[in-house]
């Protein structure tokens, strides 16, 4: 091997090592970036079921969910934020127990879909009260003016016990 092709062939090992680095260091970037909003959303996804739970509107209608906020409830409904509130007030949407299990974040510029099960047992005058209600969801966030809020939700019993 020539001086010559020994150069060129250490230069190329170079420029490879070096485009290898700057993709690894972007794509480290990007998870970290990533893993800072789904930190972000699966604290807010922890205070939203603890405020459902707890029947706290302010912390819902002021702080969590957007003014526009719409569901397609359990009982395959399309409600408002209005109707929630109304569901909350008539003692409607009272649980003894709510677990979220997040099975996926996916974070596409400012917007967050979270999708996964839920765990419930409804007590009081809510539907299937006593009973353990198991349900797929989907709750999508939208990041505005540097701050989360909840635009959009779908719940789906899948089983009843």
């Amino acid at each position: 091997m020539s001086n010559r092709t020994f150069i060129k062939t250490f230069q190329m090992r170079n420029i490879k090592k070096t485009i290898l680095i700057l993709f690894l260091a972007l794509f480290n970037t990007t998870i970290m970036a990533q893993t800072k909003a789904e930190q972000e959303i699966r604290s807010l996804e922890q205070r939203e079921t603890q405020a459902v739970l707890k029947g706290d509107t302010v912390t819902l209608f002021k702080k969590l969910w957007s003014p526009d906020f719409i569901v397609n409830n359990p009982a395959n409904i399309v409600i408002t934020k209005k109707d929630v509130a109304a569901l909350i007030k008539s003692g409607k949407i009272n649980y003894e127990s709510f677990e979220r299990i997040i099975e996926k974040i996916s974070i596409i510029g400012n917007t967050a879909i979270v999708m996964g099960r839920e765990e419930i047992k409804p007590q009081g005058v809510t539907d299937n009260a006593g009973k353990n209600i198991i349900r797929r969801f989907t709750n999508i966030w939208m990041k505005r003016n540097d701050n989360w809020a909840m635009i959009g939700r779908q719940a789906t019993i899948s089983s009843i016990q």
